[in-house]
């Protein structure tokens, strides 16, 4: 049994390019369906988030229509009532990376909020894809490699290729027009290349030890990818 360590956002709104904040959180599926996966294959979750704040949920992912209906809407708040390891989480600053085997990201808004500037996040990050660890980042939570940078200030993904929440699925949300920035260019940006996939269809990108999944539908594939690189 290994232990796999869940960097979470603590922020429980997404401040938009008009000052106010729209509630969020990270996204129920993008937790679960990994926590689930790596649970059963026998493997510890350990949750670290800014200051070990508990990770607050977008209420919005725990809404029938986003999770295939009521029965499965119900199943997800029930695990996610049962994560013990939501509950009490450590403090990022003081993770230790030789801890742990591998490394998940879930997203959500949130990670668009802390951990895209975190320096602390972004230090684990350059830390894990220089390990060689498997590293899996979904959804918004490629925000965060925009914290992993270089002496020089370049990226230290730069060149690796991801799946990250796309342009045309933040304007299908319904955000796009409100947001300071989008992901797809932010990474662009940076040097770090987005495979774009359909929108809201599962799309998970491998580029050596870095698994990366597009939209929540991508986080359950992207976890057996991350398994199948734990071995």
């Amino acid at each position: 049994m290994s232990k796999i360590l869940f960097v979470m956002t603590g922020a429980d709104h997404w401040t938009l390019a008009d000052g106010t904040k729209h509630p969020t959180g990270f996204w129920a599926e993008e937790a679960v369906a990994p926590y689930e996966a790596f649970k059963a294959a026998g493997h510890e979750v350990v949750v670290a988030t800014p200051g070990g704040v508990v990770p607050p949920v977008d209420q919005g992912s725990l809404a029938p229509e986003v999770n295939g209906g009521q029965e499965n809407a119900d199943r997800v708040a029930a695990v996610l009532a049962a994560m013990t390891e939501l509950r009490e989480p450590a403090r990022l600053e003081d993770v230790n990376l030789d801890d742990y085997a591998a490394v998940f990201y879930p997203g959500g808004h949130g990670p668009m909020e802390d951990l895209a500037v975190n320096a602390d996040s972004g230090r684990l990050l350059t830390l894990a894809l220089r390990s060689g660890k498997p590293l899996g980042v979904v959804c918004h939570a490629p925000a965060a490699l925009l914290a992993a940078t270089e002496a020089d200030g370049t990226n230290t993904f730069a060149g690796y290729r991801v799946a990250a929440f796309t342009n045309a699925e933040e304007i299908q949300g319904g955000l796009a027009d409100k947001a300071k920035w989008l992901l797809q260019d932010r990474l662009t940006e940076a040097g770090v290349p987005v495979q774009v996939g359909e929108p809201w269809v599962p799309n998970v990108v491998v580029d050596r030890n870095l698994v990366t999944g597009q939209n929540p539908a991508s986080s359950a594939p992207l976890a057996v990818e991350l398994l199948k690189k734990l071995g």
